[in-house]
């Protein structure tokens, strides 16, 4: 039967007819050009091909990849991290680099003022100096941290740095910055603190030896937790102490302090459980510090 002009069945008839756009395909939100008929997952827009990233389900666009690992969580969910669950970085030595210069620029210092520089900033519990008392009994708390950045000749700062680029570079990789920050300056208060405790208050004393102690300790820690041989470490440990006890004008109590400190601290580092590492590992880096702080109060009560 012929068709009527104007019938449904009509292909060109003004009740059939659909406008083309409304039977094209959307666009890629990146690629106006490309018509898709992929669309992201997470926010539904369209996308080509060569735009979509493979998810768990469907695809996803790259602005959604960038912001979030597909999951719901943050994109630092996605990276990777170290044994301690710190982040890896592009330079795993950073810290322990900025570290050493920051040594090394405050020996040029001492090496450029004088006496007058180191003894403004090294550590002494209470003593007489330029005709006025001082110390960290005098209010000057400051001296526990800058002692910890000054030496007292050639010898002694070349053998602390050959020590911290050996032992921190490494533990450093295996912490994290943050971490591996927390357990260097703890330490060394500790060893700071120690001193100030211990020793005669008007014996001074300065050196980045309790913060190094401190990462010995740690680095014997984790050898341990990765059972890997234990007896370089502890050689290396055992000829310090020989030095610690048997050389003169050695502040022993800065290397215990911090020694005690990195063993404490590294086993909460590289020990703690997953689901609460972070909490355990600052929490118990918070409680030296704590632990600090009394000490040094309560030898503040003392001499005072």
């Amino acid at each position: 039967m012929d068709q009527a002009p104007g019938s449904p069945q009509d292909p060109q008839g003004p009740g059939d007819q659909e406008p083309q756009d409304a039977r094209s395909l959307p666009t890629c939100y990146r690629h106006p050009d490309r018509e898709t008929g992929i669309r992201c997952t997470r926010c539904e827009r369209p996308i080509c091909p060569e735009c979509s990233v493979d998810a768990p389900v469907g695809f996803q666009c790259p602005d959604c990849v960038r912001s979030g690992s597909g999951t719901g969580h943050p994109a630092t969910a996605a990276q990777p991290r170290t044994l301690a669950g710190g982040t890896i970085a592009a330079d795993p030595r950073l810290v322990t680099k900025v570290l050493i210069g920051i040594n090394l620029a405050a020996f040029l210092v001492q090496l450029s003022v004088g006496d007058r520089f180191t003894d403004s900033f090294d550590l002494f519990g209470r003593a007489w100096l330029s005709g006025e008392l001082q110390g960290v009994a005098e209010g000057q708390w400051y001296r526990l941290l800058t002692a910890m950045f000054l030496h007292g000749s050639y010898i002694h700062i070349m053998f602390n740095m050959l020590s911290l680029w050996w032992i921190g570079g490494p533990l450093e990789a295996a912490l994290g910055r943050a971490r591996y920050l927390a357990l260097y300056f703890v330490s060394g208060l500790a060893g700071s603190a120690l001193t100030y405790l211990l020793a005669a208050p008007n014996e001074p004393s300065l050196g980045a030896s309790g913060a190094i102690f401190g990462l010995f300790g740690a680095t014997a820690v984790l050898m341990r937790r990765l059972n890997y041989d234990m007896r370089p470490v502890i050689a290396l440990l055992v000829i310090n102490l020989i030095f610690t006890f048997g050389w003169s004008n050695i502040a022993w109590q800065a290397h215990i302090g911090g020694l005690v400190a990195g063993v404490v601290i590294g086993y909460a580092m590289v020990h703690a459980p997953r689901e609460r590492r972070a909490f355990i590992q600052y929490g118990v880096s918070a409680l030296v510090l704590l632990a600090v702080v009394v000490t040094t109060l309560v030898r503040t009560v003392q001499l005072t």
